[in-house]
């Protein structure tokens, strides 16, 4: 075994079976880690956003942010109610892309396939991004240099899913666990010392907050109806990560759709109580937040902030009040929120390669994405998922606040087609039903399906009007072109399915087979390409060499009639020392003279075992197979020569050794 295969095995762990799929399967207490870390994560920003967005019209908007609270929690109530209906309806695993496809043709699914691809790719950014804020809170040299740990932790949460599902889930159960308890306890806390009249106040509380240009007194009840609605939309990001699990039920232990709802309402129970607890007690405590970009609005006994002043999210400002006096309450508060943080963006590398591959076996992504890798992980579509979640984070300075304009808009997107689908689906199957207890399960859960069609629609308005401005429509374009790429790429699949098709006349055999053995010097690889050539007894067989040089060509015509060859050398003469071209119209020339006819060309190759030895042999052969393998009517044969290095690799791999006497633990099927 290697170095690099060593390294590998080190960083992702034994390679797996097939069969060893079920050995990967979930119970509910890694599930729920697994999948809930994203919208159990989301209670430590949601409720910054909205904070944020009410700041607009000054400290008087506060009071509506228990409101807004609670109608994001009924509609998130409304949501997992209807997401329960969905995987006990479709527990295949293919989620919202399956349930529209299926409801209501292609077009719909590949809208709701882009979506949640964009959405798997703002999570990943977000979550991240927000984890390395939390760090730099509690940190302070990390302070300014977000950008590079969020891509260096993109990079190891990575790492940790190509070493599968369930390696992943139990390295990611404990923090995600600590994170609930820790919590659920502060939440407990600081709403216990509300009661008895304790509770203190947070940092921002002293400081002196002016309504923004436009939101003062004079704002109208419109503007201001206006400003609520951006600030429930903000708040509605609570709710991204409650699909995953419906397209992670193939994941689950069977039962597996009654694991998995179950799991859904587990997770929907406690992020409606740590949202709605953080939002109150951030009110009573006298929370206010601004937009980053809007600090010079907050002041201190009338004074500007002092340079360098840094905004510490909601949570860390709540846990440093209630823990004033025990300062590891508030370092492991901060600690854990900045690990689900991290961890949340394990939902999406969990949702993201299993929609991947499903679309890949449907043909509208490329078909990599439904390989497995070494632990039976869709590893292209995890690297794929982390490459394009750097590339966001760099270009977005990893700052939450932007990032967040441009999130949930798939979401709902996705939430509102599938709702949909589900109603479709729940009035056709009513048509044939005649069981009376069937029916009115099937009546209860189209009603279900329907609250949740109408709570997103209209969501989905609110997210479009006062967020397309302000950035959501880089996703809606970035959807677009999603949509037409997975278009364009079932076209292609379709296009080269009915060209590959077989029929009658492919049987048909060639009238002539015209060889040609390629020459540059005499030694072993050409012997064995011309024997090899004529052990497949080609109609004629020919040898010919590119000259380039007068003097070596001359010498070797004379090596080749010493030697006697049965086979003719034909010499193509090339005044402007190339190589590909003479062969390749030479070739075509041929090919022309008899259209029936097959050119089979044979290129002696070196086999080297050190990739550093490839680039310096068998550049001209590849470059000249690229050539013919467009040429039509001609065949390209690679004849191999092992030279001794290449030993190194079947000693490696001793399943690619010669020697039978060896066992092997590979089984070949002969079907018959």
């Amino acid at each position: 075994m290697g170095v690099g295969d060593v390294s590998k095995r080190i960083l992702l762990g034994r390679k797996l079976r097939s069969s060893q799929v079920s050995e990967t399967l979930l119970s509910k207490r890694i599930a729920l880690p697994i999948f809930a870390s994203d919208a159990l994560s989301s209670v430590a920003y949601a409720p910054d956003e909205v904070f944020i967005m009410l700041s607009l019209a000054g400290t008087s908007a506060f009071v509506f942010s228990w409101k807004i609270g609670l109608a994001v929690a009924i509609v998130m109530a409304a949501v997992v109610a209807s997401y329960r209906q969905t995987v006990h309806a479709y527990p295949s695993g293919g989620g919202d892309y399956e349930v529209a496809t299926v409801n209501l043709g292609a077009a719909a699914g590949t809208t709701v396939a882009s979506a949640l691809l964009v959405d798997y790719v703002l999570t990943v950014a977000v979550s991240i991004s927000s984890g390395a804020q939390y760090a730099a809170s509690a940190i302070g040299p990390l302070s300014g240099h977000e950008a590079t740990l969020a891509v260096v932790l993109v990079v190891l949460v990575a790492a940790a899913n190509l070493r599968g599902i369930r390696e992943s889930g139990r390295l990611f159960a404990i923090p995600t666990y600590a994170f609930m308890i820790t919590i659920l306890g502060m939440c407990a806390y600081g709403l216990l010392r509300l009661v008895e009249g304790t509770l203190p106040q947070v940092e921002s509380a002293s400081l002196d907050l002016a309504p923004a240009p436009g939101f003062d007194d004079s704002m109208t009840t419109l503007a201001l109806l206006f400003l609520l609605a951006r600030a429930f939309s903000s708040g509605c990001a609570a709710l991204t990560g409650v699909e995953a699990i419906s397209n992670g039920v193939p994941a689950f232990q069977r039962p597996k759709s009654k694991n998995a709802a179950t799991t859904l309402l587990l997770l929907g129970s406690i992020a409606i109580t740590m949202m709605l607890s953080i939002i109150v007690l951030a009110k009573q405590m006298g929370l206010q937040m601004v937009d980053p970009a809007d600090l010079d609005r907050l002041t201190l006994a009338g004074q500007p902030l002092p340079a360098g002043y840094d905004q510490h999210t909601g949570i860390a400002q709540i846990a440093a009040a209630l823990f004033s006096d025990f300062r590891p309450g508030f370092y492991l508060v901060v600690t854990v929120t900045g690990i689900i943080l991290v961890l949340a963006a394990n939902t999406a590398f969990n949702g993201f390669p299993v929609l991947g591959s499903i679309l890949a076996k449907d043909g509208y992504a490329p078909r990599s994405l439904a390989a497995r890798g070494d632990r039976l992980a869709y590893s292209n579509g995890i690297v794929f998922l982390a490459v394009m979640a750097i590339v966001l984070i760099i270009a977005f300075d990893a700052e939450t606040t932007r990032l967040i304009q441009l999130y949930i808009v798939g979401v709902f997107v996705s939430f509102t087609l599938s709702q949909l689908g589900m109603l479709r689906h729940w009035t056709r199957h009513l048509r044939s039903e005649r069981d009376s207890a069937a029916r009115g399960r099937m009546i209860r859960s189209r009603a279900i399906n329907a609250v949740g069609l109408s709570f997103t629609a209209v969501v989905l308005v609110i997210v479009l009007i006062t967020k397309f401005l302000a950035g959501a429509w880089i996703t809606i374009l970035a959807m677009i072109v999603f949509f037409l790429l997975m278009r364009a790429i079932h076209r292609h699949y379709a296009r080269v399915e009915a060209e590959l098709e077989a029929d009658d006349v492919d049987k048909v055999m060639p009238t002539r087979v015209h060889a040609v053995v390629l020459v540059s010097k005499l030694h072993k690889p050409t012997l064995r390409a011309l024997a090899f050539a004529k052990a497949t007894r080609p109609n004629l067989l020919e040898a010919i060499t590119v000259s380039t040089d007068e003097l070596q060509t001359a010498a070797l015509l004379r090596e080749w009639d010493e030697r006697n060859f049965d086979v003719p050398l034909k010499v193509l003469y090339s005044p402007y020392r190339e190589l590909v071209r003479p062969v390749v119209e030479y070739a075509s020339a041929i090919r022309q003279s008899n259209p029936r006819g097959v050119v089979a060309v044979y290129i002696p190759e070196y086999v080297v075992g050190h990739w550093w030895e490839q680039l310096l042999h068998n550049q001209t052969a590849l470059r000249l197979k690229g050539r013919l393998l467009f040429t039509p009517g001609v065949m390209v044969i690679s004849v191999p020569y092992q030279l001794r290095s290449s030993r190194g690799v079947r000693e490696r791999e001793p399943w690619l050794s010669p020697d039978l006497r060896r066992p092997t633990t590979r089984r070949w099927r002969v079907r018959r």
